[in-house]
């Protein structure tokens, strides 16, 4: 049996010979729709409406991609155009209905559902029914809320540039320069950090000569800290993206080594080859592991590696003009205090757990080219609190698990996920976020002085 995959490849080659095949391009549209594709589903019934404005069926498809995609004000325009008509399909009452939940108008969500069941019985959905307490017992209060939040970023403008390596080429960390590959608008949510991002690295490379004018130099240093699983590696991914810089991931193990003097020369041409490179973003994950206290260190080998990170980031022999050093850590309080001195990490950003929007932007991404129906990811990301993007992945593997495991044991063709499944599988996946808050919490409220503890002081509402 072919996969959803072959296909859409063999639907595409079919109307490349009848691109004006209405039944044929309506048939791609909806296997895009169905595996999460859903800009290519939207492009797909765009081009049908085109030649066939008329077409009520098309229309609801339409708005279904766009409303699978988040775009729930295109949505709502294309079906009040559509319930204005005098055929109305009865799925055009059914997604109008998720429409007017999804903005908390209960009533009218619940008229538009009744109306589509009566006219099409086998549209019934027991999860949307609960939803909008259509069944005795359920609490509405806690299904229905306000529509989502929908989140802008803008996209800075900018060449590629290529560059050369010298004499580091041959080395390990030289074949470690990469392109970021996504930037600001692959990151859903996150916006209050964002725009720290743009103030301290993006808008001194876009108009160096505002900044120069108040001797303000590009470059420097930041520390993204918060929760595992949170996006802090992404994040810093997009920021090289969002400048069209080279991107230079490093581990911890590839820097320290148990020979004397190891470290520090690593240290060292890391540095020389983000700086030959530049603009670069030279990140370290796990930075805690190289920047931690020395006054709790034993080792006096370590203590020299420190000290030699903290000379790469003054830019004591060489300039680090046009270097980007972003660093994630979720213990920043095991971090030594030197590191966060004018010039080096002295921007500091809390990441939070993925907000509602943010959630719902992951949730579709995880399921996109995975067989669904209509899943409203709103709804699971209003359910979801506190769970990290590592968390949202956990559950949407729980619910394909159980998918297969219900496939296996009946011996029929795997089914498409919906939203009561990733409901269910709520049950068995919780946030992750919770035993780093309970750390978290006790330095927010017992070591803040300097009140670098603030944001999480903010986000727990001490």
């Amino acid at each position: 049996m072919p996969n959803l995959d072959d296909t859409i490849e063999s639907l595409r080659e079919a109307l490349k010979v009848s691109p004006d095949n209405l039944p044929l391009r309506m048939l791609l549209g909806e296997n895009l729709l169905s595996s999460g594709r859903f800009d290519e589903a939207e492009s797909e019934f765009t081009t049908a409406l085109a030649k066939n404005p008329d077409n009520a069926k098309l229309a609801v498809s339409l708005a279904q991609a766009c409303f699978s995609n988040g775009k729930y004000s295109q949505a709502q325009v294309i079906l009040e155009d559509c319930l204005s008509k005098s055929e109305v399909p009865a799925r055009a009452h059914l997604l109008y209905s998720r429409v007017m939940l999804n903005e908390g108008k209960l009533n009218d969500a619940r008229t538009h559902y009744q109306s589509a069941i009566e006219r099409e019985p086998g549209l019934k959905d027991q999860s949307l029914e609960d939803r909008l307490g259509l069944k005795e017992g359920n609490k509405q209060e806690s299904r229905v809320s306000d529509g989502p939040e929908r989140r802008q970023a803008a996209t800075a403008g900018g060449e590629i540039h290529d560059y050369d390596i010298d004499d580091s080429e041959d080395s390990e960390f030289a074949a470690m320069v990469e392109s970021a590959g996504i930037d600001f608008d692959d990151v859903g949510g996150m916006d209050a950090v964002k725009e720290q991002i743009r103030m301290k690295i993006i808008y001194p490379l876009q108009h160096p000569e505002t900044f120069k004018a108040y001797g303000k130099k590009t470059g420097g240093g930041i520390l993204l800290y918060g929760p595992p699983g949170c996006g802090k590696t992404y994040l810093a991914r997009a920021t090289a993206g969002q400048i069209n810089a080279r991107f230079i991931p490093i581990g911890l193990h590839q820097v320290l080594d148990m020979w004397i003097g190891s470290s520090e020369r690593n240290l060292h041409e890391v540095f020389e080859i983000a700086r030959k490179t530049n603009p670069s973003v030279l990140f370290f994950d796990e930075v805690d592991a190289l920047a931690a206290s020395r006054s709790d260190m034993k080792q006096t080998y370590h203590r020299h590696s420190i000290n030699q990170f903290l000379n790469e980031l003054d830019g004591v022999s060489t300039s680090n003009e046009g270097v980007l050093i972003l660093a994630a850590t979720n213990a920043p309080w095991d971090i030594d205090s030197a590191f966060r001195r004018p010039g080096r990490f002295d921007r500091i950003i809390f990441i939070p757990p993925p907000d509602t929007s943010a959630r719902a932007s992951i949730l579709r991404i995880i399921l996109k080219g995975k067989p669904q129906d209509n899943v409203d990811f709103d709804f699971i990301a209003k359910k979801t609190d506190k769970f990290s993007g590592a968390d949202l992945k956990a559950l949407v593997e729980d619910c394909i698990e159980k998918k297969i495991e219900e496939a296996m044991s009946k011996g029929s063709a795997p089914k498409p996920i919906t939203t009561k499944d990733l409901e269910r599988s709520l049950k068995a996946v919780k946030p992750s976020t919770s035993e780093w808050f309970a750390s978290a919490r006790n330095y927010a409220l017992y070591s803040n002085e300097s009140g670098l503890y603030d944001e999480i002081a903010k986000y727990l509402k001490l």
